[in-house]
């Protein structure tokens, strides 16, 4: 028999129970979908992380208090208050860190902000008016705090447009004051909406100098990072050095392996998310070839069925001289042809889902989340859902070419 006649005589097979084969291949369809989807988002969320890391610059290096974590045990070690004021002095020696162009002090937390009579849950940011440049943030009505504020401990605050929303009811928020810890502070600019979407959500957030928030919100002296801008990109990596040999200097260390605080550049965050990102995808794409298993059982019971079912044909087509090869060949493309074709059909499903819950994410959360189709992931489901069929199907095609001849035409 040629080629040609047993992809005849197996499409000839599938045509005849349309609705059997539809339902079929439904697991292996659910699967390549389930496949496409995670993969397509999976890289989008990647794509956005990564932008917002790399949208603070290549040259900016971070400093955070504690141990860097390298398992469950080393959590506790990053809320440290390592970080002083006279780390500040010593870092901005041009002796000890030559390249470094800015530093910035950073606290965090979540306050009560109350205004007459509406209260809002947000998230204090202490800083120096470098965030504006470093966040690109650039208020819509009013002005950001400036070196002068920060020096005076001001009680001028930045607000983010969801803070407006909530306490202010549309009315105007400039040089209104909002009491926060039993303090008024006058708000000086409004920041435009920015979306979910950002390493921090400055629209939920109140931005004040740092000496405000340290002095006067959180009431203490140390600080939750510090955020350092090398003079130019080819720097950065002496830059961090030099701040790693400082800070140990500064906290009395002689052993690195003893630090309690940790240097990281965007490099070095932009990797660590990746793997993150990745290592997730990966785990849901896991998860979600359960399905393609269950759809591989599915077909094997079919094709049993089928095979049963087919039995006077099998038997009619070897005493006219159909081989064994023959019938196991006509068997196992029937199950390929069906898992080929639900891979194909999840591919196209899985696309269009993935570009529609895009749009919408970037809409619904005010992001720039991009539409991306994985090529990988379309190879992926095609060579999976050809596989599942030649190892879920050559059982069925097994048992269908060593049937007997006279046994089979025998059969009612």
């Amino acid at each position: 028999m040629t080629l040609k006649h047993t992809i005849e005589t197996a499409f000839a097979g599938l045509r005849t129970n349309r609705s059997r084969s539809a339902l079929t291949i439904l697991g292996i369809v659910i699967g390549i979908t389930a496949i496409i989807l995670v993969m397509s988002l999976g890289a989008g969320a990647q794509a956005l992380i990564l932008g917002q890391v790399q949208g603070l610059g290549t040259n900016t290096i971070a400093v955070i208090p504690g141990r860097e974590p390298s398992g469950p045990s080393d959590v506790a070690q990053v809320f440290s208050d390592s970080l002083k004021e006279k780390d500040i002095t010593a870092l901005k020696s041009k002796f000890n860190v030559p390249h470094l162009a800015s530093l910035m002090p950073i606290l965090f937390g979540a306050e009560t902000g109350v205004y007459g009579s509406n209260t809002y849950h947000l998230t204090i940011f202490g800083s120096s008016e470098l965030i504006a440049e470093m966040f690109d943030l650039h208020p819509t009505e009013g002005f950001f705090f400036d070196e002068n504020d920060v020096k005076a401990r001001a009680d001028s605050i930045v607000i983010g447009s969801k803070v407006r929303d909530q306490l202010f009811d549309g009315s105007e928020p400039l040089g209104e004051k909002v009491r926060i810890k039993d303090r008024n502070f006058r708000v000086v600019g409004v920041l435009p909406k920015t979306g979910g979407g950002s390493l921090f959500n400055f629209d939920e957030a109140v931005i004040m100098p740092y000496t405000t928030a340290r002095d006067y919100v959180f009431g203490i002296k140390y600080y939750h990072r510090f955020i350092i801008q090398a003079d130019s990109d080819k720097n950065v990596s002496s830059t961090a050095e030099d701040v790693r040999t400082t800070l140990r200097e500064s906290h009395g260390i002689d052993d690195p392996a003893k630090d309690d605080f940790f240097v990281s550049t965007q490099e070095d965050l932009a990797a660590r998310l990746g793997t993150i990102t990745t290592a997730l995808t990966w785990f849901l794409i896991a998860m979600a070839s359960i399905a393609l298993f269950v759809g591989g059982i599915g077909i094997m019971n079919i094709m049993l069925v089928s095979v049963t079912e087919r039995t006077r044909e099998i038997g009619l087509r070897k005493a006219l001289g159909a081989t064994e090869r023959d019938i196991l060949a006509q068997f196992l493309l029937e199950a390929v042809f069906l898992t080929a074709i639900g891979g194909l059909v999840g591919i196209i499903l899985g696309t269009l889902l993935s570009f529609i819950i895009s749009i919408a994410l970037s809409v619904g959360l005010g992001v720039n989340w991009q539409f991306v189709f994985p090529i990988s992931g379309a190879l992926l489901g095609l060579v999976v859902s050809t596989l599942v069929g030649l190892v879920f199907g050559g059982y069925p095609a097994r048992q269908a070419s060593r049937k007997s001849p006279i046994e089979a035409l025998r059969y009612e």
